[in-house]
């Protein structure tokens, strides 16, 4: 999973990249001193795993991972080319979803390009730069299709007809998200590469001062924008959280104590872009390697064994799978099977969120 973190400058988009990351992407207060996507894989937190290592008295503990890419401040003006926009903009194509950080603080110190503090302007600035660079991805899509409309082929009137859809709405300054298409449209619509049908996940960024209080204005406004696009949103503070990202991890939970929070910002980021991208976790565990594995949810065994290694699931003969909650109540795997917990799946069977899994295969 690659996440892209964007932003407009000085919205607390690096600092929020550092704290995820601690990768130490810099963080000044001017514009573009990101200027090429700094990139970090943060371990997906999972007290899971170090449960079934003790059970199993694992060597090795390998948690789920996320790519995040911290990518440089976007102005208006992005699509046509400013402030080095063709270039962010590329990056942005390649990721599965967009972290958009809002500046939801004041604080005089630090400047706002557009001379105040407005979190629909910001998100407003940034959604019209990716809607015009996705209209110039579909007018030349469209002069390619128009050539194989001529042969009478129905691809492309089908292709012909969805581009005509999707530019309707982005001329109406609506993502291509919005769109509601067929499971064939959807595929179809994946290989144009646009922009604006990645899902969001709007950061609230706020001041130190206004954690544990009720939400201010700013971020309010941002969950009424979010409902309307059927967007997601946290609420965090980046600096914080690059306080905390700092510490050591036997000190993090009292401090998250003394602030009056239960998990960290980044713990809810990360549950929130698996629940948006509709991932889950599956399990697998022995002596070797006790190890978290990230799947679409709904994916069916064989395919879920492919994750491992290619040859599970050319070679799939069958899954043998306990749930985690089952494993652990019952104190291990062989009081498990004991109980008839152990289930033996075929290749229908569609793995679920905690399924610990031994795979059965023969290449």
């Amino acid at each position: 999973m690659k996440l892209g973190v964007v932003g407009l400058p000085n919205v607390g988009k690096s600092t929020l990249f550092n704290a995820i990351t601690g990768a130490g992407a810099e963080a000044a207060n001017y514009p573009f001193c990101t200027i090429d996507p700094n990139v970090g894989i943060v371990e997906v937190p999972d007290v899971r795993l170090s449960v079934l290592g003790e059970m199993y008295k694992t060597k090795k503990i390998v948690p789920a991972a996320i790519e995040f890419v911290d990518i440089a401040g976007l102005v208006k003006g992005a699509s046509k080319g400013e402030g080095l926009g063709n270039k962010f903009l590329s990056h942005i194509r390649e990721v599965d979803a967009i972290v958009h950080t809002v500046r939801c603080f004041e604080d005089t110190n630090i400047i706002h390009v557009g001379g105040k503090i407005n979190p629909l302007d910001d998100i407003e600035t940034i959604n019209l730069e990716l809607i015009l660079a996705d209209l110039n991805l579909v007018a030349s899509r469209f002069d390619k299709v128009s050539k194989g409309i001529k042969t009478g082929d129905k691809k492309f009137i089908a292709e012909a007809e969805l581009l005509q859809k999707i530019k309707a709405a982005l001329e109406q300054s609506k993502p291509a998200r919005s769109v509601i298409v067929s499971e064939e449209e959807k595929e179809t619509a994946r290989s144009f590469f646009l922009l604006t049908t990645k899902p969001v996940i709007y950061a609230a960024n706020i001041a130190e001062s206004d954690i544990g209080k009720p939400h201010n204005d700013y971020v309010k406004a941002v969950m009424s924008k979010a409902k309307e696009e059927g967007a997601e949103v946290i609420v965090l503070c980046a600096k914080i959280e690059e306080e905390i990202s700092q510490l050591p991890k036997e000190d993090r939970q009292m401090f998250l104590e003394d602030l009056g929070l239960t998990e960290s910002g980044l713990n809810v980021l990360v549950k929130s872009c698996y629940k948006l991208l509709g991932l889950i976790s599956y399990l697998t565990a022995g002596v070797p390697e006790v190890r978290a594995w990230t799947i679409k949810s709904g994916t069916k065994a064989p395919q879920a064994a492919g994750k491992i290694h290619t040859d599970f699931e050319k070679g799939f003969i069958r899954a043998e799978v306990v749930h985690y909650d089952d494993l652990v109540a019952l104190g291990g795997i062989v009081q498990a099977k004991e109980k008839g917990k152990v289930r033996s799946e075929g290749k229908e069977y569609v793995v679920n969120s905690g399924d610990v899994v031994l795979f059965r295969f023969n290449v």
